[in-house]
């Protein structure tokens, strides 16, 4: 399978997308992947219901496993059409994305600490896998998180990347 050609739209108001992020999250009750990949389906060509589809899963640190952070993971699917790496045989592509999805991690690290869900919440270790069933949204959930601000950050994040990768 050979890389598709995408072509990214960075007509879109970074600070715009940013806020589109915060309220998939706090306003819609969108997961975290979910916010920041739907702020961005149409800069990267995807329709809104297959970004939502394909970023329901990864809420609350996957599945609510607490590990990778929803938002970081919406940065690592946008990654692949900033940098795909669509062929497994064409191994410079497969090194490209990969260091998209380093840097973006760091960025990410630099800012917040780390990538992974239970440690931006604070939560502390466990041996147990939580509930599967998501928390209510309430305003005490919105007061007790520091989700959309990490959602931000991340959609900042991507949307600055985006807007690099399509000037090039």
């Amino acid at each position: 399978m050979k890389n598709p050609t995408i072509t990214i739209n960075a007509d879109f108001d970074l600070e715009e997308r940013v806020q589109m992020a915060r309220d998939n999250f706090k306003v819609h009750g969108y997961n975290c992947c979910q916010s920041v990949l739907l702020a961005y389906a149409d800069v990267i060509g995807i329709d809104p219901e297959t970004a939502a589809v394909l970023t329901s899963g990864f809420g609350g640190g996957m599945g609510r496993l607490r590990e990778v952070c929803g938002s970081v993971s919406a940065m690592f699917m946008a990654a692949g059409f900033i940098s795909p790496a669509a062929d497994p045989s064409i191994k410079t592509d497969r090194t490209a994305n990969y260091a998209l999805i380093q840097e973006l991690a760091g960025k990410f690290r630099e800012q917040n600490g780390s990538i992974v869900c239970k440690e931006l919440l604070g939560l502390a270790p466990r041996s147990t896998i939580e509930s599967p069933e998501p928390s209510d949204r309430t305003p005490e959930y919105y007061r007790k998180r520091p989700c959309e601000d990490l959602i931000a950050c991340s959609a900042r994040i991507l949307g600055e990347k985006l807007k690099s990768a399509a000037s090039h």
